[in-house]
């Protein structure tokens, strides 16, 4: 069973991932700062920035996938800026000074990047084409992917994927979203013309499989759903998935009330957003199971 390699991989994208590695007969091993309660799969603990022996877990895998970097889901305090910003850089950097020092390192690396790199546009549709935005999460990704390509050795195939909003089933936040609307509460938050970029779970571990097993996946990608939408027409599909007709709207000002001392989290991630779709993915090919949110949320719910 050839061995890949998780950075970052306890969250929920890394132990869905772990799981549709298992069924490909792949054999997953998460790196990450904490072992989950009864975790299923081989554990390598790593504080994120310093090289310890870790690195030997590395030797002889097959391909390695960093996912690796504190959520987004938070205040925007200096604090946790500093944080988001180190978690992605430092891990990025450490994983590459391990590379260079192996004997026979992965061949393959599969890197997480964001869709957020683009900003918030408020009505274009941004492609792999298109200008990087301005703001924090802009400059986050830029140095995240600067970060990547400066570590990784000329003998590695990389592939970075700006990666939207990821939906699934066991976490992420969809499942802030689905209490929200059974409260009631699932309307319009703010002018609802933000965009809402978006891919469904198997589409992603699905997506980050063929960059491991297909030569001809290199450089960047967005990986999003062909079919981004609204925030007014992503909230009346989630609530008719749920069978709740009525979600009150939230304003802005409510919104960011209750961002900040209900959820604590920024309302910005609810407030702004960006339509994102990937040109790359198409010419490679890519099927996607779940093209439209309705089909997605039909399936998760």
């Amino acid at each position: 069973m050839k061995k890949i390699i998780i950075s970052g991989g306890t969250g929920f994208i890394g132990l869905s991932l772990a799981k549709a590695l298992t069924v490909k007969g792949y054999s997953p091993v998460l790196l990450a700062r904490n072992k989950p309660s009864n975790c299923a799969f081989d554990f390598v603990k790593w504080d994120g920035f310093s090289l310890d022996k870790w690195k030997d877990s590395l030797d002889g895998a097959h391909a390695l996938v960093n996912l690796a970097g504190k959520s987004v889901d938070c205040i925007k305090s200096p604090d946790n800026c500093d944080l988001i910003l180190r978690s992605r850089v430092d891990s990025t950097l450490v994983l590459g000074r391990a590379l260079k020092e192996l004997s026979n390192p992965p061949k393959i690396w599969i890197q997480m990047s964001t869709a957020h790199i683009y900003g918030d546009p408020p009505t274009r549709i941004c492609t792999e084409s298109s200008t990087s935005g301005y703001g924090l999460a802009p400059t986050i990704g830029k140095a995240w992917e600067e970060a990547f390509l400066s570590s990784l050795p000329d003998t590695v195939r990389g592939v970075r994927l700006r990666t939207s909003f990821v939906i699934g089933k066991n976490g992420g936040a969809l499942t802030s979203l689905k209490r929200i609307v059974k409260l009631g509460l699932g309307g319009t938050v703010g002018s609802g013309k933000q965009g809402m970029s978006w891919i469904h779970e198997y589409d992603m571990n699905n997506l980050i499989i063929e960059s491991i097993e297909k030569n001809n996946y290199k450089d960047f990608y967005i990986a999003s759903s062909p079919n981004p939408v609204t925030n007014k027409y992503f909230m009346k599909s989630l609530r008719k998935a749920m069978k709740i007709p009525i979600g009150i709207p939230a304003p802005s000002f409510i919104t960011k009330i209750g961002a900040k001392y209900i959820f604590r989290t920024d309302s910005e991630l609810a407030l702004f957003g960006r339509f994102v779709r990937s040109e790359k993915l198409e010419t490679e090919g890519f099927e996607f199971k779940f093209p439209t949110i309705d089909e997605a949320l039909k399936d998760l719910i």
